[in-house]
């Protein structure tokens, strides 16, 4: 049974675009928009007004985003304005109309409260309400995120014991607004039926996000019983991003169908830190305290497993000679010691990591099957609340999907939602304070605002609002449980462009689409996120590695995992080779260069590459990725490394937004730090242990011939 958001999905014929169109053809029509028509004077327009139509008592209606007002007569320009005067004091009476009427002017009656009133569930709040036809190809229109038509958000509890006299708390305006929701996509994808995850529940969040932490706390006691050592720092977050690439299981968070089951990732960056983690060094006590530790650490180690006789051998002899150069060497450098220290590593690195490897193999074995175990319970209690709800998950009807180019969408869900539970929220200050259960989620006013909008955009089973509250609960919930509970943990996974880079991609290059974003730290209103099942609803177009565009300029600047990154090439590659029409790709990646990525390789030597450029280390910076609830001189920090900036495009793409040196200069100049102090550094992004633990010198920024071995006309390396 498919819900009522989910139903067929139609198409203005406008958007439809011809699957069998050339480069040559005129480009697709910008998505129609269904507002309806206003027939008003211009003076109301401009000062808010604007009609619509009652459902229920089956006549029009006046409104006004500005101050929240509904008049059932059209009203006049200038008789009275409730911001300069709230009572109506100056405001002249009309005749045949009550003294105590006065306040409203010029015969206008006041609505009654039953009128007003609505059936609402436990999170639903009053919305003035606009019909307006919704189909997964004409979105809605387009309101700015300071736009003060927002009614401000209170709890249920304390709007019904508010007093219908008092007015209304001026609506909350961000002072600073880091995204731009009036953008329309030039993104085109071929129409796709509803997706059968299960929809969200906070119940079920709920038990999903203990079920997590204690994922956590069992690797961390894993890591620390078999092998010593605390877990790498992120190790458990890229080790979600990593399972995700492979895995084919139903939860949207734990993996429970992957191949192979031990991680790669979480492979390499247990070993990384055995027999102890080398953290980077700045004096020379530092250095030299770090090879006693590891000379020690590497001796107990073999010692105490099954070690070959010849392992044994080579790894005491190395230590004793390390030890009697410490005690004889005082006077050695911070260099000496490094050098030493590196010499140690190769010549007792490989007989630690022989005796290490089943031991470590058996953590990532372990993990994974807890995992597995945790997500088949989860599901199984999912289905159970869905069928105490009459919900079935079997007998959904399958959706008629024609062949067609549409303008992309949100992702639509086959499977009808469940009534929600009691979500409570409060303000503190500029935070939104939301409750269920006793668990508490925060994000910050602005981005509260933003995700209303974002909603209101994009759901359209729930045009009252009545399960916001608990979705946006869900929503919160889950991006902080991948975050993890360390003090700044997860936030460099999820950090995002500056804005004036962003604007500069959109005014020069036409990107419009972020492949790798979430609600919280989106710039335009359609994204690829990790969690359909919950993104979706706020304007989430699925995860980029199913996400299939025939033509748009896009950017994507994904979590610095390097599994995903090499997924992610694999991805545009495929989709360049495929399409004829425009499509272009701007990747923004970490420049790790010892060893390089093989991600960032295969797109140096692409045939789709047609620029590329280098910002360096410590001169640009970043979003944090807890801008939602971070603080706002903590919203900026510089990167730690170089970022490489490579343009993907096919031959209509690079005729189309071709990256000229006047178009590059302009990113280039949106990339300069501006005048504020920066945190230095931030959140750390470096995404795998072997870079981030390694006790290397700072490398410089050096400007590299990256020009591509294929393209030869591909213009120059920029370096900035």
């Amino acid at each position: 049974m498919t819900s009522e958001n989910h139903g067929t999905i139609k198409a203005d014929s406008a958007l439809v675009m011809s699957p069998t169109g050339s480069t040559s053809q005129a480009a697709p029509f910008s998505p129609s928009t269904s507002k309806p028509i206003q027939e008003l004077p211009d003076e109301l327009i401009q000062a808010g007004w604007s009609k619509c139509w009652s459902k229920r008592e089956n006549r029009p209606y006046y409104f006004n985003r500005f101050t929240n007002q509904s008049l059932w007569e059209m009203p006049v320009l200038g008789q009275h304005d409730v911001i300069s005067d709230p009572l109506g004091l100056n405001a002249a009476p009309a005749s045949g109309e009550a003294i105590s009427d006065a306040g409203l002017g010029n015969g206008q009656r006041k609505r009654h409260p039953s009128e007003d009133a609505s059936q609402a569930g436990p999170n639903s709040f009053k919305r003035p309400k606009v019909e307006i036809p919704v189909t997964p190809t004409t979105p809605t229109v387009p309101i700015s995120p300071s736009t003060p038509g927002v009614k401000p958000w209170v709890n249920a509890t304390d709007d019904k014991q508010g007093q219908a006299s008092v007015p209304a708390p001026a609506p909350y305006r961000p002072s600073v607004v880091y995204w731009d929701l009036d953008i329309q996509t030039n993104a085109v994808i071929r129409e796709r039926a509803p997706a059968n995850h299960l929809p969200p529940h906070p119940e079920i969040e709920l038990q999903r996000a203990q079920l997590t932490t204690k994922l956590r706390q069992h690797y961390h006691e894993l890591c620390s019983q078999r092998e010593g050592i605390e877990p790498p720092r992120e190790s458990f977050n890229r080790w979600l991003l990593e399972r995700k690439v492979v895995d084919k299981g139903l939860d949207p968070l734990l993996p429970s169908e992957c191949d192979p089951v031990i991680s790669p990732s979480m492979f390499r960056e247990i070993m990384n830190d055995i027999p102890i983690r080398l953290s980077r060094i700045k004096y020379k006590e530092e250095a030299r305290k770090l090879l006693f530790k590891y000379a020690e650490a590497a001796k107990k180690m073999i010692d105490s497993r099954n070690a070959t006789p010849d392992s044994r051998k080579v790894v005491k002899w190395n230590v004793e000679d390390t030890m009697n150069w410490l005690r004889r060497d005082h006077s050695a450098s911070k260099e000496d010691y490094m050098d030493r220290l590196e010499h140690l590593r190769k010549q007792c690195g490989p007989h630690v990591a022989s005796v290490a490897k089943d031991s470590v193999e058996g953590i990532c074995s372990k993990i994974y099957h807890i995992s597995a175990e945790y997500v088949r319970r989860i599901r199984q209690a999912h289905l159970t609340l869905l069928k105490e709800c009459n919900i079935s998950v079997d007998s959904t009807e399958s959706t008629e999907v024609q062949n067609r180019l549409v303008y992309c969408y949100p992702v639509r869900l086959s499977i009808q939602s469940p009534p929600q539970p009691r979500v409570e929220l409060h303000f503190e200050n500029d935070i939104a304070c939301l409750r269920y259960k006793g668990e508490m989620v925060k994000v910050n006013r602005g981005h509260f605002n933003k995700l209303e909008l974002l909603y209101r955009y994009s759901c359209i089973d729930d045009p009252r609002f009545e399960k916001f509250l608990s979705r946006v609960w869900c929503l919160i919930k889950r991006y902080q449980v991948m975050f993890g509970s360390g003090v700044n943990e997860g936030s460099g996974l999820q950090g995002a462009l500056p804005v004036p880079v962003f604007e500069a991609l959109n005014k020069k290059f036409g990107v419009t689409f972020e492949c790798f974003a979430s609600p919280l730290n989106c710039y335009f209103k359609q994204f690829c996120s990790a969690f359909p099942d919950i993104d979706g609803f706020f304007g989430s177009r699925g995860p980029f590695l199913s996400f299939s565009p025939a033509s748009g300029s896009f950017e994507a600047n994904p979590p610095f995992c390097e599994e995903l990154m090499d997924a992610m090439v694999t991805r545009f590659e495929d989709l360049l080779e495929r399409s004829s029409e425009p499509l272009s790709f701007i990747i923004f990646v970490p420049e790790w260069r010892d060893p390089p990525t093989p991600a960032l390789t295969r797109m140096e030597s692409s045939r789709f590459r047609r620029h590329q450029m280098i910002v360096p280390a410590f001169e640009h910076e970043y979003r944090s990725g807890s801008q939602h609830i971070c603080k706002r001189e903590e919203m900026y920090y510089k990167a730690i490394h170089g970022t490489a900036v490579i343009f993907l495009q096919n031959n209509a793409g690079f005729a189309k937004w071709e990256p000229t040196t006047e178009r590059i200069q302009e990113l280039l100049g949106a990339y300069k730090v501006s005048g504020r102090s920066l945190p230095s550094p931030g959140p750390s992004s470096t995404s795998t242990a072997d870079k981030d633990s390694k006790p290397v010198q700072e490398r410089s920024a050096k400007s590299q011939d990256n020009s591509s071995p294929v393209d030869k006309t591909a213009p120059d390396t920029t370096n900035i």
